[in-house]
């Protein structure tokens, strides 16, 4: 007799992937709800060859079985409700962007995180090239943004309870800053609310207490309790003054809130969200529009056998999502399937905090927030300082064959502000973590958080707001430096790599080996001394990675689990590591961005608080720019040692004809494509770089 496999010809093999996309999704999405569909989209425009374009927003019901070992990682979800299938119920929101005619796509999805529940589309570029666009929910606390909305994306998860039913409780920390006066606040974690309440609004049954200062390695001065009685879980304003109308959202002060304090709340929690089901939600979001037909009710996936390859891409709070995603195994879905082939974790040093019990993941790796626990590299590394186990981001991934290709690419205001550098060097910061050949990265120096608005302009901007709720503003100018034109070559070379296998340029950023990456202090990096800025130095300034003690329940390695200690003790401060930069103060070692080959001033991934309570120290993640003087006789008579505009490029002509060349040679490189090197060209011939009269006033 002749075996099956003998007889399997094409027809067969076709029958058999028919029948493969005509099954129902299983344990996973159950069903689908398109809520509002646009057709077409876009005021109807129609792009390239794939023509108009349609979106949809719905809510997708999936549910989980707690005990697959895909999902029994997810703190706290043998504590979530069950259906009478056994199973964990969720909701989540999504946006699909797509061709009408799905056979005119590309077939390449991209799966974008949205940050804080801002629900992102694909850019148009990416319509002109047929691709589809997909955002959905993963961030189920409900706090300010991520609160369910029309034209935002969100998880619904459940709250866990203990096996007998009864509220689970935890400590909680809140804090507030540069508030002052009668009115009450509400406790923030970067822009949005706390998204858990006290038990009780007995102040007795929590604490406040005032700080005088506090060091960025979080050393505490003048630290002082604040009365039960002296303050309330209240609303409070100069019309309803102490105690105010009771709110477990708000503290209120008697007397009013002192400026020059800080404010530190710790208090009693119950009904804590199963966040770490929007990992689960999101691998299984995607893994429905990549492979399902229908929905287990028949309703047909509107991309159905259409979806070849899936990328995920997130910026700075998503971007830890995916590194997060991956180290947690999340790439395979419950049928064992890889879910993304590629993964774009953009300007994200560490890993969200998640999943974790009364989880805060809109942390920015301020004092007292969790993220950086366990690996945050992509290869097998010891971690010898806070006594881990060698670890990597790829671990899980790597055991069952379903890791991405992957890009990264950050700029100075992570390696400044947002603990990069472990990333590059581990806690020991003694040698260069290798990347695997599934990793490319590309490191745009003197950028701050995102990169600025480009442009040629001797005009200097504002100073920034220091990110974060009423943090303060900078010292110094906006940095203008883009990652627009690098982030447009990176698209082209990273869809290449996923659909045709086409290696993009090599990894480029500092390293220790080439002597660009060098402790965080004015001497070793090399700034030079500009006049003007009397006791300002990039010493001191650098945000360290603080080793927690967040108690026995806490995995450290998997940044997991129950932490049971507010505030928790800081055991040490992680060495750094920061670029060395030139004469002019602007960083080496990354790749070519023309603005930092034709210089206006000095780039800088960090500034200074101007005023309040964090006065001279980093200014979060905000860059900033200190310009070069005009002319020689300018520079001469204030002692600045960076060349003038005058003496770098005689005219404005020569200005031009340097970005020109810095172009070509960045176009040379991989990192610019020719539109925008022309584009380029034409904003600096159109620039106030060196022309004569009001212009060049500052």
């Amino acid at each position: 007799m002749t075996s099956p496999a003998r007889c399997r010809g094409p027809w067969v093999l076709s029958l058999v992937a028919l029948v493969a996309l005509a099954a129902p999704a299983g344990a996973e999405v159950k069903k689908i709800v398109v809520d509002k569909k646009v057709s077409p989209a876009f005021d109807g425009k129609a792009y390239g060859s794939a023509g108009p374009y349609e979106t949809l927003a719905g809510r997708a019901f999936g549910e989980l079985d707690p005990n697959d070992p895909h999902n029994r990682i997810i703190t706290d979800i043998q504590l979530a409700p069950r259906n009478r299938n056994g199973k964990v119920e969720y909701v989540a929101s999504f946006f699909l962007v797509k061709p009408v005619d799905m056979s005119k796509s590309s077939h390449l999805m991209w799966h974008e995180v949205p940050n804080r529940g801002g629900r992102l589309t694909i850019p148009e570029e990416e319509r002109l090239l047929g691709d589809v666009g997909l955002s959905s929910g993963w961030q189920g606390d409900h706090s300010g943004a991520t609160a369910p909305g029309d034209d935002n994306d969100y998880v619904d998860v459940p709250v866990a309870r203990n096996r007998d039913g009864s509220p689970i409780t935890g400590l909680v920390l809140g804090r507030i800053v540069n508030a002052s006066g009668p009115d009450s606040r509400p406790m923030l974690i970067n822009a949005n609310p706390v998204p858990y309440k006290p038990a009780s609004l007995d102040t007795t049954r929590a604490t406040l207490t005032t700080h005088d200062s506090e060091t960025i390695d979080g050393r505490i001065g003048g630290e002082r309790a604040v009365a039960a009685g002296d303050w309330a879980w209240a609303r409070c304003s100069a019309s309803n003054p102490f105690p105010g109308t009771p709110d477990p959202t708000q503290i209120c002060v008697k007397g009013g809130f002192d400026p020059a304090l800080l404010y530190q709340v710790v208090f009693t929690a119950q009904d804590p969200y199963v966040l770490g089901i929007g990992y689960a939600a999101f691998r299984d979001m995607a893994a429905f529009f990549h492979f399902a037909a229908a929905d287990a009710e028949g309703t047909p996936n509107p991309v159905a056998s259409q979806v070849k390859w899936a990328i995920t891409r997130g910026r700075s709070q998503s971007g830890n999502f995916i590194r997060a995603f991956l180290h947690l195994g999340f790439n395979q879905d419950e049928k064992n399937r890889q879910v993304y082939d590629g993964a774009w974790p953009i300007i994200a040093g560490r890993r969200i905090s998640l999943n974790t019990r009364f989880a805060l993941p809109d942390g920015a790796l301020k004092l007292y927030e969790a993220g950086g626990e366990g690996p945050q590299w992509w290869v097998k590394w010891p971690d010898q300082v806070r006594g881990l186990p060698a670890a990597s981001l790829l671990d899980r991934c790597t055991a069952s064959n379903t890791c991405p290709k992957i890009v990264e690419h950050f700029g100075a205001a992570e390696m400044w502000g947002l603990t990069l550098s472990p990333s590059f060097v581990g806690t020991s910061a003694d040698k260069d973590i290798p990347l695997p050949a599934n990793v490319r990265r590309y490191y745009i120096g003197s950028t701050q958080h995102g990169g600025g608005n480009g442009g040629f302009n001797v005009v200097p901007a504002a100073a920034p707001a220091c990110p974060g709720p009423n943090f303060g503003r900078g010292m110094f100018a906006a940095n203008p430096m883009p990652h627009t034109e690098t982030m447009n070559a990176l698209r082209v070379h990273f869809r290449n790599w996923v659909m045709h296998d086409t290696p993009p340029p090599p990894s480029v950023y500092p390293m220790l080996a080439n002597g660009y990456l060098v402790d965080p202090t004015r001497e070793a990096t090399g700034f030079p001394a500009i006049p003007g800025l009397p006791g300002v130095t990039p010493t001191g300034l650098v945000n360290p990675m603080l080793d927690y003690d967040w108690g026995p329940n806490f995995n450290y390695v998997d940044g997991s689990g129950i932490p049971s200690k507010a505030p928790p003790a800081i055991k040490r401060a992680i060495r750094m590591k920061v670029p060395r930069v030139d004469e002019d103060g602007n960083e080496l070692g990354g790749v070519p961005v023309v603005l930092r080959e034709a210089p206006l001033g000095t780039y800088l991934g960090w500034n200074v608080v101007a005023q309040g309570f964090h006065k001279g120290k980093i200014c979060n993640y905000a860059g900033g720019m200190i310009p070069f003087a005009t002319t020689k006789a300018e520079r001469m008579a204030s002692g600045d040692p960076r060349l003038s505009l005058e003496e770098r490029y005689r005219t404005h002509d020569g200005y031009v004809e340097a970005v020109r060349g810095a172009a070509a040679r960045a176009v040379g490189a991989g990192f610019l494509l020719q539109q925008d090197a022309d584009k380029l060209g034409a904003q600096a011939a159109a620039s106030n770089v060196l022309v004569p009269g009001p212009a060049q006033t500052r």
